[in-house]
């Protein structure tokens, strides 16, 4: 009886802690900053009476030095406004050119009084394509003594220019208006059907069907361009993973219920030629993965997920210390009205500050002071864990068999300086798909992930997304229609620079 009832207090203390958690993920805060609920939080002024501690007469009467962290130095007009906008100055004359006597005015100058920034709404324009058409008159004559006979045929020869391809064949869209279709929808989270309105209200009557065409067929236009940036994606040596949930409607062979997922892979950060690459798949199997990452050889840092372990030998798996700490935060945040920090999520705040200490640091110098620094924390960690004890289905029994789980994976990062503590690159990169997502609610295509890659890697290398689409969209369709690999490359963002998405888009 004794043992059914130790039984019975266990099941209703962890059930207890499920409402706890459930509760604070519904109406909690979702920021894993570290800010203790038991300080006070009011922002109180300097000089303020409740700021100032009284002195008792038990207290020393030595001046106590209180550090405060340095304040966010604000930015300034010049740095708030970009020294390539483009300038207009207005100056105000004066409306008589008399003095109050009757005398002319002299100007003498002019005196800066303010600025503001303004702005151009966007507008529409139809473009119209026509070619100028020559012919040969001398071909048409047939007078052998005043002219060569034997150049001349007596047919009249027409030549005129050579029009560029269009985007789409029978199609309005133009490179610039998808591009910016493309990036309200990719970059912005704005669903295509909301994009009509605006377009409506600037002249154009289209479709939702018709956009999301547009976007399929272009989509189509670039998947060699997306399959290149993939391989050069597998070449590199250090890769970063994830995946989500993404539901897609009117998929062939399967239901609109049916989830799907979105897998995406990344240089680190230190890389000079980064990708950011998504991947469309109707599983989260393991299969998957190893199909995602065929022929990839490096070290790939990636979350818990049992699929990765399909990789092989081949492939290095080194854990996510943010994985590992964000479960520990949240054992500390269950009662929200006092956060309990373990020893443990001291550890972990620990490594994180370490690691700013030589964030801009060389690989070489990162790993050296790892080995010098990091190990000792993270062995001081290891040691807490063994000697902890918990319930295995409490918030902290939970952290700890997900940590000691990835015990050899979380520990090779001491091995590679290359590598973050943490995957959040990765997570940062799917977040932007998810925000979108909460706004699209459903896809009705496959083909998001070219575009989300395409994005995505251009902002990864310092560039103008919406110059760099517009400059594939103008150009790729005047390539062969089986380009080759050298013709595609030049159009990898790390080989177009600032200059020439500027001149291809003017």
């Amino acid at each position: 009886m004794l043992a059914q009832q130790a039984d019975f207090i266990k099941e209703i203390k962890q059930l207890n802690a499920q409402i706890k958690l459930l509760t604070a993920r519904i109406y909690g805060r979702r920021s894993e900053q570290m800010v203790d609920p038991n300080q006070t939080s009011l922002q109180l002024d300097e000089g303020s009476v409740f700021s100032t501690p009284e002195q008792t007469g038990q207290q020393s009467e030595e001046t106590e030095v209180v550090k405060h962290p340095a304040k966010k130095r604000k930015r300034t007009r010049n740095e708030t406004i970009s020294k390539d906008l483009p300038v207009e100055e207005v100056v105000i004359d004066h409306k008589d050119k008399q003095c109050e006597h009757g005398h002319e005015l002299t100007a003498v100058g002019t005196h800066f009084v303010r600025e503001e920034l303004c702005m151009v709404p966007a507008k529409f324009f139809v473009k119209r394509y026509f070619e100028r058409t020559y012919k040969c008159t001398d071909c048409e004559k047939t007078d052998c003594e005043k002219t060569d006979c034997e150049k001349i045929d007596g047919v009249s020869h027409f030549y005129h220019g050579n029009t560029p391809k269009g985007l789409l064949a029978h199609s309005l869209v133009s490179p610039s208006l998808l591009a910016e279709i493309l990036l309200q929808k990719y970059s912005m989270g704005t669903p295509l059907y909301r994009q009509i309105q605006q377009l409506k209200r600037g002249g154009l009557l289209v479709t939702e069907t018709t956009i999301a065409n547009w976007v399929i067929k272009a989509a189509k236009l670039l998947e060699p361009l997306y399959d290149l940036m993939k391989d050069h994606l597998l070449s590199q040596r250090f890769l970063q993973g994830d995946e989500t949930p993404y539901q897609v409607l009117q998929e062939p062979g399967r239901t609109a219920s049916q989830r799907s997922y979105i897998w995406v892979a990344r240089s680190i950060s230190q890389n000079n030629q980064p990708v950011v690459m998504y991947a469309y798949a109707n599983t989260r199997s393991g299969k998957f993965a190893q199909s995602m990452y065929s022929g990839f050889t490096g070290v790939l840092q990636r979350d818990g997920y049992a699929g990765y372990n399909l990789l092989g030998a081949l492939v290095t798996r080194v854990g996510c210390w943010a994985h590992v700490r964000r479960k520990f935060f949240a054992d500390a945040d269950k009662d929200k009205s006092h956060f309990q920090e373990t020893e443990g999520l001291r550890l972990i705040n620990e490594m994180f500050m370490l690691e700013r200490e030589w964030k801009n640091s060389s690989a070489s110098e990162r790993y050296l002071m790892r080995q010098s620094k990091l190990k000792l924390v993270i062995d001081q960690f290891w040691t807490w864990c063994d000697q902890t004890e918990s319930l295995p289905k409490c918030l902290l029994g939970k952290a700890l068999t997900y940590a000691q789980g990835q015990r050899a994976a979380l520990n090779r990062v001491l091995d590679y300086g290359e590598i973050n503590l943490s995957n959040n690159a990765s997570e940062r990169n799917m977040k932007s798909l998810i925000i979108g997502r909460k706004n699209w609610l459903f896809s009705t295509s496959t083909d998001d992930a070219i575009w989300m890659t395409i994005l995505e890697t251009a902002k990864a290398n310092g560039l103008d997304p919406r110059r760099y689409i517009q400059t594939l969209l103008e150009n790729i369709p005047q390539l062969p229609e089986f380009a080759k690999a050298e013709e595609l490359e030049a159009y990898l963002p790390w080989n177009l620079g600032q200059s020439e998405l500027q001149s291809a888009s003017a």
